[in-house]
């Protein structure tokens, strides 16, 4: 029979890749989302007979009618801009989101998948992050209410999977990067690729000396959709552990779309992490995954559809004089 995914959070940049793979797979596939941070554009091109949209706010109460088989949770504001922006609704969704998709999950004895984050670990004392690393988080910063609803909900999934049976896989997310993240949502590459592409300055907090590991897309996908068939319950770290400062991406993409911007520089956040680096021993030993796109290809790939969303943009403008 064919399988049926709930993906919660569907219209979001990594849920809507979700979406395209799982029917690529074979899955009926329901993307849920109240497109708050997600949009219509990122799935219009997956409608079809095994394809159906949902609006919803997932800290309601869900009902899906027939089987479920799989519950993607997916929803959550995740670029710093949102969740600061949108801090109530980040912290209810972690938690109360949280609680509502596991429900679901229990009713229809479907198995669970919880898009965690390695911001669970803070401004990590530990390099590379384990997941056995507890973390070193400020809970009454301006990051908390993203690093404390993701680690509420950690626990909410893990107290569903002992007391409540329920099948239940959490991924712990390195920073990701691909099409369809939104242009200058507050994150290094979808802010960088727009202001290289129009020449402008490119803005790094403090001297970009802090580094992130960066894993394209469809690497972390396929990451995601390994653990979630797996038999493992305890978090995983997917991400690629090729470690880099954000000068070093700023240069490279400035290099990769032959950009004339320059670097300038601005205060550096409150509580933003110096070091990001995975430790996916887990994964490989496990999974036997680890991330293959190099950082140029999949720069490269981003940048095109950067290219070809602002000519689309410029077009429609020009259209509409």
């Amino acid at each position: 029979m064919q399988p049926r995914s709930l993906v919660t959070g569907g219209a979001g940049f990594l849920g809507s890749h979700l979406c395209e793979y799982l029917l690529n797979k074979g899955h009926h596939v329901i993307a849920m989302d109240n497109l708050l941070t997600g949009t219509i554009a990122n799935i219009e091109h997956l409608q079809g007979d095994y394809f159906q949209f949902i609006k919803h706010d997932v800290t309601e109460y869900i009902f899906i009618a027939g089987n479920i088989d799989y519950v993607w949770h997916f929803a959550s504001p995740a670029s710093p801009l949102d969740y600061l922006q949108l801090p109530i609704h980040t912290l209810k969704v972690g938690a109360i989101g949280t609680h509502k998709a596991l429900g679901l999950a229990l009713e229809k004895k479907a198995a669970f998948l919880l898009a965690s984050t390695s911001e669970v670990y803070g401004d990590p004392l530990e390099h590379p992050q384990t997941e056995s690393y507890w973390g070193n988080v400020n809970p009454v910063g301006p990051r908390g209410v993203y690093d404390e609803a993701k680690r509420f909900a950690e626990a909410m999934t893990m107290a569903y999977h002992r007391y409540n049976h329920v099948d239940a896989k959490i991924v712990r997310i390195f920073n990701t990067y691909g099409p369809r993240m939104r242009p200058n949502d507050g994150r290094a590459i979808p802010t960088f690729i727009p202001q290289a592409l129009r020449n402008e300055p490119i803005t790094l907090f403090g001297n970009g000396s802090q580094t992130r590991s960066f894993c394209f897309v469809d690497d972390l996908i396929e990451g995601i959709y390994r653990l979630m068939l797996s038999d493992y319950h305890e978090p995983v770290n997917i991400g690629n552990p090729h470690e880099m400062t954000i000068r070093e991406m700023a240069e490279l993409v400035i290099l990769l779309s032959s950009s004339k911007s320059i670097l300038v520089e601005k205060e550096l956040p409150e509580n933003d992490p110096k070091i990001r680096q995975p430790d996916t021993t887990l994964a490989k030993r496990l999974l036997d995954w680890e991330a293959k796109v190099p950082i140029e290809e999949g720069l490269k790939r981003t940048i095109d559809y950067y290219r070809n969303l602002f000519q689309i943009k410029t077009i429609e403008q020009k259209s509409a004089l």
